[in-house]
């Protein structure tokens, strides 16, 4: 087993619950996994369980809209290891179901700062983390133009945007940009766009972040 210390080091933004937790967990036995989301208690669970499989992660309880929380984390990424190995990106804000005529002013802001402003400045700063050989990795969920997921389907379709124009940019430099498709899951995000759905047909979610891991660590 390679030591703890030896471990390249992966952050996962959105690392709380869902496919980030996930994600987060299927990592640990060969990663550092530094853990960001908002939610204390959520993020101390995931700890205990990556400990409880050996495994050794940061926790850095913090909201990715706030700039200069995110300066100070990936300062500290850079002091404590000098660089990063892995981003998974799966922070994302849901706004509730409305038409598009009738989008609440707070529920659009929020989506556009959560799902839009901050990705955008976070590749601005995690990208000299990774340099030429590091990863980066975002999760397509395609809703735009579909009835009442106006919040949602438009900024998650311009975080998309954002990651396939740096996809585009770094082919020949890196860092390397992967943009993978989960399967429909049984998460909190689906049950608020779906309430009352069967969700006996949805994939597992720890079986879907093992099933995406490979293309996660761009082996797939």
């Amino acid at each position: 087993m390679t030591d703890l210390s030896e471990r390249p080091v992966a952050l996962v933004t959105g690392a709380s619950r869902g496919l980030g937790a996930a994600i987060a967990e299927a990592l640990a036995p060969t990663h550092h996994v530094v853990a960001v989301a908002k939610t204390v208690g959520a993020l101390e669970e995931l700890d205990d369980r990556i400990k409880a499989a050996g495994g050794q992660a940061t926790l850095a309880p913090m909201d990715i809209t706030v700039e200069a929380a995110m300066q100070q984390l990936c300062r500290s990424i850079f002091d404590r290891w000098g660089k990063l190995d892995l981003w998974v990106h799966a922070a994302v804000h849901a706004g509730p179901l409305a038409p598009a005529s009738q989008l609440a002013p707070k529920d659009l802001t929020k989506s556009i700062a959560t799902n839009i402003e901050a990705t955008a400045r976070l590749m601005g700063y995690i990208a000299p983390l990774l340099g030429t050989e590091g990863r980066a990795v975002f999760f397509d969920d395609p809703r735009g133009g579909e009835k009442f997921f106006g919040h949602y389907g438009a900024t998650k379709a311009a975080q998309i945007a954002l990651a396939r124009s740096w996809q585009a940019e770094t082919v020949k430099t890196g860092p390397q940009v992967a943009i993978l498709s989960p399967a429909p899951m049984p998460t909190a995000t689906r049950a608020r766009f779906y309430p009352g759905e069967d969700r006996s047909g949805l994939a597992d979610i720890r079986a879907e972040a093992a099933r995406l891991l490979p293309e996660v660590l761009g082996q797939g």
